[in-house]
């Protein structure tokens, strides 16, 4: 009976001790249409720069794995080499969280064609991602108006121009945080706020930061928004 119990506990600190490694990290799967030879590399910003995480050489298949430690919620970077026809269009951008995830795409249009599955928290960025390319567009649209006018080409109110301009900035801004405020409970509400409306009135990233979920508060982004909260509190 002694025997028994003693391997049952030792299955059981085994499964408990998977179960934490698989809940630190995470299991990427892909394919690369037209890529059957070179190189990928996993990436992540750190410090203000790039590193790698994971290097993989692809020799006559375009499917690539790769396992990654990762304790919450990140921005990562799928780089391809494409050698010495390399191009702009080689860096996709992705939010990776634990457990296992799929990237599909091809190598003539690695951004245009890619397919990632198995993140909510990618899943909700480019949500949010798609709305805010409307607002820049509309912005482009002024900027051209304005370049217009200079050449002569077209006849504007100044005035009226940056009005527009201003407006469009507010409403993305507000865009933004009400976004980052109703997705809460996934990282991508921190990241938000860090990386695009970090110098929006400090009112509206306190309630970013304190409407978090518990998890999202103590995951990378979380605790980051924190520290940039309090600090500008300090300078303000």
């Amino acid at each position: 009976m002694k025997k028994i119990l003693i391997a049952l506990l030792s299955v059981t600190i085994l499964t408990s001790c998977g179960e934490e490694k698989s809940t630190n990290s995470v299991e990427i799967t892909g394919n690369i249409k037209g890529l059957k030879k070179g190189k990928l590399y996993i990436q992540k910003v750190q410090d203000s720069t790039l590193v790698i995480l994971d290097s993989i050489i692809l020799n006559g298949s375009s499917n690539f794995v790769s396992n990654i430690k990762l304790d919450s919620p990140e921005m990562l970077y799928l780089y391809v080499d494409r050698g010495v026809s390399n191009s702009v269009d080689n860096n996709l951008l992705f939010f990776a969280e634990p457990g296992k995830m799929t990237i599909d795409t091809e190598l003539e249009l690695f951004l245009a064609k890619a397919k990632v599955t198995g993140s909510k928290n990618n899943e909700l960025y480019l949500e949010y991602k798609d709305i805010i390319s409307e607002f820049n567009y509309e912005q482009l649209e002024l900027v051209k108006d304005e370049l217009m006018a200079l050449k002569g080409k077209k006849v504007i109110s100044k005035e009226d121009n940056i009005k527009k301009q201003d407006v469009l900035l507010r409403r993305r801004y507000l865009y933004a945080a009400n976004f980052a405020v109703t997705h809460s409970d996934y990282e991508v509400s921190p990241y938000i706020a860090l990386t695009d409306i970090f110098d929006i009135n400090m009112k509206y990233l306190d309630t970013i930061q304190k409407s978090m979920s518990p998890k999202v508060a103590k995951s990378k982004y979380g605790l980051k928004l924190k520290e940039y909260v309090a600090d500008r509190k300090k300078e303000e």
